[in-house]
């Protein structure tokens, strides 16, 4: 009986390999990157600490415990630095604003270079943390979001081209400064002039990524944290009202916003355009998330046991909050844009903040057109401007 019980043990086994695809010839357990149990993988995920699960009454109290769960996961981050002391290395007025090149101590462990657009007139002027894309692109971080100036042509050619090519032949940052905001753009780390001493390398990236594991910490909480600091020398400005601070990203940058709004509460408005989905509809063996490379820079280890995107850019509700995807956008299913928009929409609703939460889906690509840079900047202007 023993071994009757022990051969069908080995011809369910042998079964479930062939559930799992392994009746191919070779045996394998990974098909396109993914391992083949990846849906029983996804099924395990219950997201205990979204809004609707928590079992919390209180939606401030479930914030903060969530807010809390978020840092637990987002381990030995930079301390915050005894001083920014900024100083401005290069100047160039413009139309409207004047363009300066700073630099200023983002933590204790890194001091970045920076542009810091400022409107004319005396203030204190609202304000927009400008975070940059990724694109597989690391030439150049800030000077996707503003025009450079006094750099190379080469450099100057390679800023022009991708705002050509992502945003519509508009500088972002530099829109929004000669609309009345001061403007603040940081390279992430691996960006510009913060990149790799040996030169530029996509595979670099996996490396990066495993050395801040093996140190207890991980580069995309490290990128998020230097967007919290960011936010918070902007506080620490004259010239600025710390009382309408927003953040605006497209793509990764577009993560790193709404990101930025859940984790600090210096935000008052947030954009985002690019990037919201849910995990269960990221991976598939088709979708590019799958590939690693650039999801190494927005991976926060554990934090996905407990809150998927939405449920964590739900903690900053009631704030007024922007989303805009494509539905030509190949890299974000519509399914999980219209999924992960309900989740949103659910939670601004319950807490009578409907009116604070723009979810639209345009018939576009995964591009920032100037369309969409108009009704963001009129979204601003709506909460932020007096």
């Amino acid at each position: 009986m023993k071994y009757k019980a022990f051969l069908l043990a080995a011809l369910c086994s042998w079964g479930c390999s062939t559930v799992m695809g392994q009746d191919s010839g070779a045996p394998y357990e990974i098909k396109n990157n993914m391992p083949v149990f990846y849906e029983w993988m996804k099924k395990e995920l219950t997201y205990p600490m979204a809004w609707e699960h928590a079992g919390i009454a209180d939606f401030d109290q479930w914030k903060e415990k969530a807010r809390a769960v978020m840092m637990e996961c987002m381990q030995n981050l930079p301390p915050a630095a005894e001083s920014y002391d900024m100083e401005i290395t290069g100047k160039e007025q413009r139309d409207g604003y004047t363009a300066m090149k700073i630099n200023f101590n983002v933590s204790k462990w890194c001091r970045v270079p920076a542009y810091l657009l400022v409107p004319d007139g005396d203030g204190p002027f609202p304000a927009v943390v400008m975070l940059h894309d990724h694109g597989a692109h690391f030439s150049i971080g800030k000077e996707k979001m503003v025009r450079p100036f006094g750099v190379s042509a080469e450099l100057m050619q390679d800023a022009d081209k991708w705002a050509e090519q992502c945003y519509d032949g508009q500088y972002t940052g530099d829109y929004f400064a000669k609309n009345g905001y001061v403007v603040l753009s940081v390279d992430a780390l691996f960006w510009g002039e913060r990149g790799r001493k040996e030169g530029i390398s996509y595979d670099g990236q996996q490396a990066l990524a495993a050395n801040f594991l093996q140190m207890g910490a991980s580069w995309g909480a490290f990128i998020n944290m230097d967007d919290v600091r960011s936010a918070e020398f902007l506080t620490s400005l004259p010239f600025v009202d710390k009382e309408r601070i927003g953040c605006v990203g497209f793509s990764m940058g577009a993560y790193r916003s709404w990101m930025l709004s859940a984790l600090t509460d210096c935000i008052k408005v947030s954009a985002s355009v690019c990037w919201m989905n849910t995990t269960d509809c990221l991976m598939t063996e088709t979708n590019n998330q799958n590939k690693g490379g650039s999801a190494y820079s927005m991976l926060i280890p554990g934090l996905r046991r407990y809150m998927d995107y939405p449920h964590v850019a739900s903690i900053a509700c009631p704030k007024p909050t922007l989303f805009f995807n494509g539905t030509k956008d190949k890299l974000f299913p519509v399914e999980g844009v219209k999924d992960a928009y309900r989740t949103m929409e659910n939670v601004w609703k319950e807490q009578q903040a409907s009116d604070r939460l723009v979810t639209k889906l345009w018939d576009e690509k995964h591009f920032f057109s100037r369309a969409m840079q108009q009704e963001v900047l009129d979204f601003f202007n709506k909460w932020l401007m007096k």
